[in-house]
């Protein structure tokens, strides 16, 4: 039986959670009838306000939904308030699967995420690498919702999201007739990063044509820092970290000519807006699944090397000790690629 209701588990962590939205949307498409409840962290909440029959109850996992005995209480708050005809796991960790398994327990359908460790690891390993593009984390989250009866085909040429209006004070950070390029050189690992040093020869030469304007993307104190003092060395570029509400940085990336991000949720944010992203790639690769929904091939920029990837998440330190794959990728690949999207 298809079922007329779904719980969505997807907790964390942004890009993640982003990578989710096409889906949901057209799972929604080609199921006029069914309702989505979608539990995840209430920062996330502005990724789904567009969606049509989607509700976002929100985790509260350093309060009243902390620890197993908080599992058990979510599990009864949803159980009181919904009525579910199936879930759907699309994160398969210790928080999920004993949520899962209560439902379960009470007698209603459930399915989980494959997220293929073996392959992953045959890709990221030393030796016999099998260098293949393996499926994307799009595809394992539409194979969980097949195993609950609600098969689809994804179509990632379709667009997700339109521009979002900007407020009052983000509207005038744009210049009009310039080219807005942003940039976002962080990710959670470094070994994820291109080095600042050649980060900000990137940035030079963005800002030695007058008809481009820069803005910094970041989070998180030391991001903040960083991205202030180089907002001060460089005239004219704007640092949105720490400054706007995620629903108005949405918004100011939406509008967006193109974006130049490492392999983080930023890549995932824009893509939401068909906004080209100039995706730069080091210890991981597109190859495990991750790459930005609708981006070109062509607009990740990488170097061939025999240990890449060496890593599924970035969270492993280089075993060559030389980190490579960033230092010897040019700063005019990136620079060349977002010129080409800018004057487009």
């Amino acid at each position: 039986m298809v079922p007329k209701h779904i719980l969505v588990i997807r907790t964390s962590a942004l890009g993640d959670v982003a990578m989710t939205v096409p889906v949901l949307k057209q799972l929604l498409q080609q199921y006029p009838a069914l309702q989505l409840t979608v539990l995840t962290s209430p920062a996330f909440t502005p990724l789904f306000e567009p969606l049509e029959r989607t509700t976002v109850y929100a985790l509260e996992k350093r309060g009243k939904h902390q620890g197993m005995l908080g599992i058990y209480h979510l599990f009864r708050e949803l159980k009181a308030q919904y009525k579910f005809d199936a879930i759907a796991d699309l994160h398969n960790v210790l928080r999920s699967i004993l949520l899962r398994s209560l439902f379960k327990l009470a007698g209603i359908r459930t399915a989980k995420i494959d997220k293929g460790r073996k392959e992953k690891k045959e890709l990221t390993s030393k030796q016999n690498k099998k260098l293949v593009q393996l499926k994307t984390s799009f595809q394992r989250y539409a194979d969980v919702f097949a195993a609950i009866d609600l098969p689809f085909a994804l179509d990632t040429q379709q667009s997700v999201y339109t521009q979002r209006p900007l407020s009052d004070n983000t509207a005038t950070l744009f210049q009009p007739g310039k080219k807005h390029i942003g940039i976002a050189p962080f990710a959670k690992h470094e070994e994820k990063m291109y080095p600042i040093e050649k980060t900000l020869v990137v940035i030079s030469s963005l800002l030695s044509d007058p008809n481009n304007q820069v803005f910094l993307l970041g989070g998180g104190k030391d991001e903040i820092k960083v991205l202030a003092e180089w907002e001060n060395q460089f005239p004219g570029v704007i640092n949105l970290a720490g400054k706007f509400s995620f629903k108005e940085e949405l918004a100011i990336i939406s509008h967006l000519d193109v974006l130049i991000s490492m392999d983080s949720a930023n890549m995932h944010l824009a893509s939401l807006f068909g906004v080209p992203v100039v995706s730069v790639w080091g210890a991981t690769h597109p190859y495990a699944g991750f790459y930005g929904w609708g981006q070109k091939k062509e607009n990740a920029v990488q170097i061939d090397l025999y240990c890449r990837p060496c890593s599924v998440f970035g969270n492993k330190p280089c075993y060559r000790g030389d980190h490579a794959c960033m230092e010897q990728l040019p700063e005019s690949w990136i620079t060349t690629k977002a010129l080409t999207h800018s004057s487009t």
